[in-house]
């Protein structure tokens, strides 16, 4: 494994523990955030049974990471049993002022624009004040629980960020949710198949090396959106590499039209090995309708402001979902269907306001990563916690209708843990035969015990599409 040493990963595999030790729960959230999700077919995580299960159904994966929109933000106005969000629990608020907290506060509430044009501060420090009040906290006490997290801060940084704006402004961009009218072809998701009530992003950060712990385990000590993501830098093992070595085939579907790099041009070993299975994303369609889909698609949306479809902030809500649409019914119109688990997620919250604190994490290497906060402060960071709390989707004809999917399991340690997007690297391992990437891999609860044994013929053809929305931003 590239950059790691063996007994590096074994020291950090040792002292791995729970990664909701230390984090209370805050505020009305569910007490299922405490508890393992139920067993839909019975199934226990990683077990021989069902592992032969996951096996025997699941011939294709596709993967699709949407941009920057935390749970709250996007499922917080949906009215379904179990889901842990504001309509369910209750409206919660954040103060104007985090070092004045009997001054004025603002709360979670419904809104109605398409496009948030003020960018939500989604840098590490920025999610550090977001999350603890202070833009560079002391680690340590983080560790021991002397300091928690009570995510009161999005008003405030909001307002740092932005100095003109108002504060119900800012409360409506940071701690608005949607309507059921809004995210139809969401709601659709929610309503046929299996939504994960707490899965998290791999790090407190921004976009790209959110991406690359998710399909590499580790950021590889990334904290921004820097350069060598550009320059196919990364000089760690990736799904895309380890998939190769498996004889495993695979297509990085790209429809960042040419403004960044697609997610697999991150890495040396893709730029020097592997270029040509970069493709267009509008091969995905036609392979797709035709058969021909790989074992994994991953895939890339455009990104980012308006007229783009990854729902990052200052794009579309409208056009994210109907990329998702389009995904969706091409999967389900395609022969590959009953053999597909479709997995929908995003890759970090971008800064908006969710009311569930994020977990401790086991660190996935020894690598770390220095920032100046906008205060002037330094901060390192140890990869050692999650980022916010982020919608995904198991969508599959095996997977079970309407669910809500609460906990996992660490399969390290048994203890209750928290779903991220290196629980798609421990499922895949356990699909197609590979090892853990790293420490942080190992701890993270796999989901293959949510694929069933039969095949539902009830899944619809075809999601509701969106409407306009009233206002575009």
């Amino acid at each position: 494994m590239k950059a790691n040493t063996t007994a590096a990963l074994l020291g950090l595999m040792a002292t791995s523990t729970s990664i909701f030790e230390n984090t209370p729960v805050l505020g009305n959230t569910s007490e299922s955030v405490s508890t393992v999700g139920s067993a839909p077919f019975g199934y226990t995580a990683g077990s021989a049974e069902s592992v032969s299960n996951l096996k025997d159904k699941i011939k294709h994966v596709v993967w699709v990471l949407l941009e920057n929109r935390s749970f709250d933000n996007i499922l917080g106005g949906v009215n379904r049993t179990g889901l842990d969000n504001p309509t369910n629990n209750g409206n919660v608020c954040n103060p104007v002022n985090i070092t004045d907290p009997n001054g004025a506060t603002l709360c979670t509430r419904l809104k109605d624009f398409d496009s948030v044009v003020n960018d939500p501060d989604h840098s590490v420090t920025g999610n550090n004040f977001e999350f603890y009040g202070q833009f560079a906290p002391d680690d340590a006490a983080i560790q021991n629980g002397s300091i928690t997290a009570t995510n009161q801060g999005f008003v405030n940084k909001q307002l740092i960020s932005y100095p003109t704006i108002t504060p119900d402004v800012a409360a409506a961009q940071v701690m608005g949710y949607y309507s059921e009218n809004e995210v139809p072809t969401l709601i659709d998701i929610v309503d046929e198949f299996t939504t994960f009530n707490y899965w998290f992003s791999c790090i407190p950060g921004p976009t790209n090396p959110n991406r690359a712990c998710a399909l590499s385990g580790t950021s590889d000590g990334h904290g921004s959106n820097d350069n060598d993501f550009n320059i196919a830098a990364i000089d760690v093992n990736s799904i895309f590499e380890t998939a190769s070595s498996k004889n495993i085939s695979w297509l990085n579907y790209d429809g960042t039209n040419g403004a960044f790099s697609p997610d697999a041009l991150f890495y040396n070993w893709t730029a020097a090995n592997a270029p040509s299975n970069i493709v267009p994303i509008e091969n995905f369609f036609q392979d797709t309708y035709l058969g021909l889909l790989p074992q994994l698609s991953y895939l890339n949306p455009s990104c980012c402001g308006l007229n783009t479809n990854s729902m990052h902030p200052d794009g579309n809500v409208s056009f994210g979902q109907i990329f998702v649409k389009q995904i969706y019914d091409a999967v389900r119109q395609g022969p590959h269907w009953n053999d597909t688990l479709l997995l929908l997620t995003y890759d970090e919250s971008g800064g908006f306001h969710d009311h569930v604190p994020s977990p401790l994490a086991v660190r996935p290497d020894n690598k770390t990563y220095t920032e100046t906060a906008e205060d002037g402060q330094s901060y390192t960071f140890l990869f050692d916690r999650l980022g916010g709390r982020m919608p995904t989707w198991l969508i599959s004809s095996f997977a079970p209708k309407g669910h809500v999917e609460n906990m996992g399991t660490n399969p390290l340690t048994g203890a209750v843990e928290a779903y991220s997007a290196t629980s798609v690297l421990k499922t895949l391992g356990l699909l197609w035969d590979f090892e853990d990437f790293t420490p942080r891999v190992s701890n993270s609860p796999s989901f293959d015990h949510l694929i069933g044994p039969n095949a539902r013929d009830d899944a619809p053809l075809i999601l509701t599409p969106p409407k306009p929305f009233p206002n575009a931003t």
